[in-house]
């Protein structure tokens, strides 16, 4: 019998914008995987709102992990905004052999 054992990493990004009548709603999804769990990060802006982010973990079993006293993270992005879309672009232009 061999002792053998396992690793692994996952990462997946997604991001969806859209405008009507000069509105901009954008959505944006991270999610990052190893043999201790999975942590997701969404961000989400809609027209006249300041940029939101929640964060939230899940163990290696499946179940979600609650930080004390808080039931997930909401908080207020909009300085992060221009760093994230920068990171995005880049990831993007990874992927097309651009950078």
């Amino acid at each position: 019998m061999s002792n053998q054992s396992s690793t692994f990493q996952s990462a997946s990004y997604s991001f969806s914008s859209s405008t009507i009548n000069g509105e901009t709603r954008s959505r944006s999804e991270a999610t990052f995987s190893d043999p201790s769990g999975t942590k997701v990060q969404r961000r989400e802006q809609e027209p006249g709102q300041a940029a939101r982010e929640e964060r939230f973990e899940y163990d290696n079993t499946g179940r979600r992990i609650e930080e004390a006293g808080a039931k997930g993270r909401i908080e207020d992005v909009t300085d992060k905004e221009a760093e994230y879309k920068e990171r995005m672009e880049d990831e993007y232009a990874k992927r097309e052999g651009g950078a």
